[in-house]
């Protein structure tokens, strides 16, 4: 059986690899890395966190249609390399795309079967408290992110599903439970029945 396709995406600062980093011990799924020309942040590993690429060599792949979706945020480009995907789902895994709103919007006019996830935060206080406490940024390249955020939110309910992360366990249990539910459609389990 082909795997499936999950999109999450939410602000920069929700917790989405906090998250995502206890999901991927509970389910074996591929763990789709992006391809960005954004510099390293420390403890970066290309082709682990990020494949870390030159803007021209984005250009290319964007004109060789070597990424499934791309964009740019916050002044770098993003995008996710269709070949690695394509190969998990047919092995059979199930694939997780960490990508931003537009990347999303790309990928579903593709791949309509995907199952998209919004991650969110308690509340804007809590967001600006995450983002400051990175300590990875200006105080005013976190207000862009969090005027990004207000944006991404109104792009929420256009997701099959809604989770907000207050509490991490709380909100990986509840992404578990959604893959669970998409694996039990009908159409997916009754072409398991010889």
């Amino acid at each position: 059986m082909r795997g499936k396709t999950f999109i999450i995406s939410g602000p920069s600062g929700v917790g989405k690899s906090t998250v995502l980093k206890e999901l991927l011990q509970r389910r074996d799924m591929y763990f789709s890395v992006s391809a960005t020309t954004r510099t390293p942040r420390a403890g970066e590993v290309d082709g682990v966190h990020y494949h870390f690429v030159d803007v021209d060599t984005f250009r290319s792949m964007i004109e060789e249609e070597a990424l499934l979706e791309h964009a740019e945020y916050v002044g770098n480009y993003y995008g996710t390399p269709k070949r690695y995907v394509d190969e998990a789902m047919e092995q059979g895994r199930d694939v997780i795309l960490d990508i931003e709103v537009q990347g999303a919007v790309q990928v579903c006019a593709k791949r309509p079967e995907t199952v998209r996830i919004f991650i969110a935060p308690p509340s804007w206080e809590e967001l600006e408290r995450r983002l400051t406490a990175r300590g990875t940024d200006t105080q005013e390249k976190i207000q862009k992110r969090l005027q990004r955020a207000k944006i991404e939110m109104e792009t929420a309910a256009d997701y099959d599903y809604f989770v907000i992360n207050d509490d991490v366990a709380h909100a990986v249990a509840e992404l578990d439970a959604i893959m669970c539910a998409e694996h039990c459609r009908p159409a997916e389990r009754m072409s398991q029945i010889v």
